[in-house]
């Protein structure tokens, strides 16, 4: 035991110091990939670039109307490549710790390195440095060329010269045409330094460096600050080290680490970085964070990566991972969805429904801008896992400021409205039905019942009466009683859930989807029913498919002991892996979305709910743990739960955990006292800070300790 304290104690400490060739932070190549699409993404939650691309996208800035709606690729400075006539040998490589991403150049006479980073604090700032190194005696000049393919063009900001600031060139524009008709469209003011075509070591020089900044921001006034912000930083020499603090704090706030797989164990630090780069700074108070796409930041101009817009990816998907660590990020991302507010009531009207529909593809107004009219008309199982999001992090926080000052309430009761408006009643068999949908297997649509479907608005309809309950609203009855009588799928002889009303066994699934249904829906049902699910449309689902299917299937197998079968097919999410520096696509032969955050997001889900077998629930988070062979230890640091930081430590017959520390909630909701319950034994064991405790591993929970405490009472 005394191993697994100083291990849970120390490594958030020797993380963040350790450095070498086998750091599982630092991923690293000698020769770029050959496809460009699979370069590292930089992003910080505004900025979002892929390295060497000549563009880059800002969050909230889209360009086109409706389903014509597109990132706006905006031109990128800092395009820029290192050269010498001399033969050399190159090293590329990207540190997810420290957020940077470096090319070294070495020849006989000098060595020549450039960073860039899209900084972790000031989120308006990009950053080119230049490091030269002079490697042997010499009285001669050493020069290295900067190849830049830099225009200050745009196809979608109609951008013009504005005067100099200062040090900076600085270009400012328009997008071309707005999101909503008469609707007001984005500015953009570019400032960065120039950079020259060449650097020089000079003769008494043994070593120089430049630093070069870029500033994208959405007025002339903010984006002045921020590059005034960029030279005082520099100049007192903390501008590198201000992003690597943020980053810092990050990782201590949430670390996962696996031993026993090294491929595993890097995959989840991959996921882990570029998920949190999609993601605001801790320190954010904007209150404009423009949602997640499939593809990040870095990715989303017109006609690719899905455009650059928002679905279900960012709830569903993304967001689990993020919210069990940080109750703040996982506040950003209900906050958009508040915003869209005004744009998902007009979507229920045009339908002709009460309450709010989402979109299933959105960008900033909440406005349906889906390219293809059936799925933002069909797919609306969008408005139940919005909900979910909102409910796990109620259940994680107890923050019910976001549900009455943040507005959440509107959206959870909004969508119960929409929900008891667009059932229809069968006499015949006494329920509610949903009809003419798509089910989040898109191989098929205009069906009825679909089994997930129906399951989310069930749940999200029921989660409303509770929200009701706990802010004294009356809550309409008939949300209560669709709840209870919509239809569930289930084929009482075969013992599995249809898909959808007619669905017929051995027909092939895109992804997953019924599957879904107990985790992360949570639907009860008998291990029979789960196994057979599982093994149904596991046999059919596409092997093509997107990314994140696989890992919803590991999870479900996990929940059954099968630990052997999710490895299986834990090892195939690692098949959309392309490229030294762990840049995900949506399908395993390299097509669709490039940096998929949708399928990291299913993945790291395997690892953090699968391996761990947490469940959040109203009044606990269960666990029941279970890690495959190959993995002889799982360290999930930095659990936020209720006003708490837990650490985590999983092995083959033992499990550890410690509260760290009292962690501040987004909403101000006071901590918890925490105690674990075992299933088996029925121990209680309360959890006090800084004092580990260690039990044989069996399935239990972590729940408040006094329940009747008014401070940590939801009511």
């Amino acid at each position: 035991m005394s191993s697994w304290l100083l291990l849970l104690c120390a490594l958030c400490v020797s993380d963040l110091t350790m450095a070498g060739a086998d750091d599982p932070y630092v991923f690293t190549s000698d020769a770029m990939p050959p496809d460009p699409r699979f370069a590292p993404p930089l992003a910080n939650g505004l900025l979002g670039w892929r390295v060497y691309s000549g563009v880059m996208h800002m969050g909230g800035v889209y360009n086109g109307e409706g389903g014509r709606c597109h990132r706006a690729d905006i031109p990128c400075p800092l395009s820029v490549a290192l050269e010498t006539d001399e033969p050399a040998q190159h090293t590329y490589s990207l540190d997810a710790r420290a957020g940077i991403f470096t090319h070294t150049l070495l020849t006989a006479g000098v060595s020549a390195s450039q960073s860039f980073y899209a900084h972790r604090h000031y989120a308006n700032l990009m950053v080119m440095e230049v490091l030269l190194v002079r490697q042997v005696a010499s009285e001669e000049p050493l020069t290295v060329k900067l190849s830049s393919s830099f225009t200050p063009q745009s196809r979608d900001i109609a951008f013009q010269s504005a005067p100099d600031y200062k040090t900076g060139r600085h270009i400012q524009g328009q997008t071309i045409a707005a999101e909503v008709p008469g609707g007001s469209c984005p500015t953009v003011d570019l400032i960065w330094t120039a950079i020259p075509p060449n650097v020089t070591l000079l003769p008494e020089q043994s070593q120089s460096r430049w630093g070069f900044l870029l500033v994208v921001a959405d007025s002339t006034e903010a984006a002045e600050a921020a590059f005034d912000e960029g030279l005082s930083l520099m100049a007192s020499g903390n501008l590198r080290l201000s992003h690597q603090e943020a980053w810092k704090e990050l990782w201590l706030e949430s670390q996962v680490e696996l031993t026993g797989s090294g491929a595993l164990g890097k995959a989840v630090i991959a996921c882990m970085f570029y998920l949190l780069s999609a993601f605001p700074s801790l320190h954010d108070a904007s209150n404009l964070f423009g949602g997640v796409s499939p593809g990040g930041l870095s990715n989303g101009g017109d006609g690719q990566d899905y455009w650059g817009h928002v679905f279900w990816d960012q709830d569903i998907w993304m967001y689990p991972a993020v919210s069990l660590f940080y109750p703040k990020l996982a506040r950003a991302v209900l906050q958009y969805r508040v915003r869209t507010i005004d744009g998902a009531k007009d979507n229920a009207q045009k339908q002709g429904f009460k309450g709010l529909k989402f979109p299933w593809e959105s960008a900033m107004s909440g406005r349906e801008v889906c390219p293809e009219d059936i799925y933002g008309q069909q797919e609306i199982h969008i408005n139940g896992d919005v909900t979910l999001a909102f409910q796990n992090y109620l259940y994680l926080t107890q923050d019910l400021s976001m549900f009455t000052e943040g507005r959440g309430s509107e959206v959870i009761w909004g969508v119960a409205d929409y929900w008891v408006s667009r059932v229809t009643w069968n006499k015949a068999d006494q329920s509610y039905h949903l009809l003419g949908v798509m089910p989040p297997d898109e191989f098929y649509y205009n069906v009825n019942d679909s089994v997930y479907t129906n399951t989310v608005a069930k749940f999200s309809l029921q989660f409303a009466v509770e929200l009701a309950h706990l802010l004294q609203y009356p809550a309409p009855k008939e949300w209560q009683d669709v709840a209870e009588r919509i239809k569930i799928p289930l084929d009482e002889e075969s013992q599995y859930h249809p898909e959808y009303d007619g669905y017929v066994k051995g027909r092939p699934v895109k992804q997953a989807d019924t599957v879904m249904l107990g985790y992360p829906l949570g639907l009860a049902m008998s291990p029979e029913v789960r196994r057979n699910d599982l093994e149904i449309y596991e046999a059919v689902t596409d092997p093509r498919g997107p990314a994140m299917t696989w890992g919803m299937f590991a999870v479900g197998w996990l929940e059954l002991g099968e630990a052997g079968r999710a490895q299986k097919l834990l090892q195939k999410c690692l098949s959309n892996i392309q490229g030294p520096f762990q840049v995900w696509s949506e399908s395993s032969d390299g097509s669709g979305v490039v940096n998929f955050l949708t399928g990291m997001g299913g993945f790291l889900q395997a690892v953090l709910f699968g391996f761990s077998g947490f469940r959040i629930q109203r009044e606990c988070l269960n666990f029941s743990p279970l890690v495959p062979d190959d993995v002889s230890e799982l360290c999930i640091r930095g659990v936020s739960y209720r006003g708490n930081k837990l650490d985590w430590l999983f092995r083959k017959d033992e499990v550890c955990v410690i509260v760290r520390k009292q962690a501040p909630t987004a909403g101000n909701a006071a901590a918890c006292r925490l105690q674990v319950i075992l299933k088996t034994s029925g121990a209680k064991i309360p959890l006090i800070p800084g004092q580990p405790v260690t039990f044989p591993r069996e399935a239990g929970c972590v729940c408040q300790l006094d329940s009747t405490s008014s401070s940590c009472c939801l009511l």
